[in-house]
């Protein structure tokens, strides 16, 4: 993947997560990834519509995984795909909380731990200084 490709990815992104939206200068220990939505070993290939901005740590809780349990039905369910599914249409913000709104949400935001304890902080103190839209 050429270097362009990585700065389209990035602009079109407006340099925010595409999963949890985390804005990357809110996270300037570690740079974001640009990552396969369908992982390589899954025949993914490097065209812009497979790749998307991550930050590290959904990058690394999503890993090559293109589906999961959904943790209120117990059925398989694919994952949020940043490319062909809306935000809006699976996840809403209550406060520093990111609620999974459709099984694909639910799914997504329990496998990349969207309310761990440490993003929650992370979101609340944003919000408190004014930062998180």
């Amino acid at each position: 993947m050429d270097k362009a490709l990585r700065q389209y990815v990035r602009e079109r992104a407006l340099y925010r997560c595409e999963y949890c939206r985390l804005r990357q200068c809110d996270e300037t220990a570690t740079p974001f990834h640009v990552e396969h939505v369908i992982a390589k070993q899954h025949n993914g290939e490097d065209f812009a519509e497979n790749l998307a901005l991550a930050c590290c740590w959904c990058n690394a809780l999503k890993g090559p995984n293109l589906a999961s349990i959904d943790p209120d039905t117990g059925t398989l369910t694919r994952l949020f795909h940043p490319r062909t599914d809306r935000w809006e249409e699976h996840f809403v913000r209550e406060g520093p909380l990111i609620l999974g709104i459709s099984d694909i949400g639910r799914t997504t935001g329990w496998l990349l731990q969207f309310n761990s304890q440490t993003n929650v902080d992370q979101r609340t103190l944003l919000l408190m200084l004014g930062e998180l839209d």
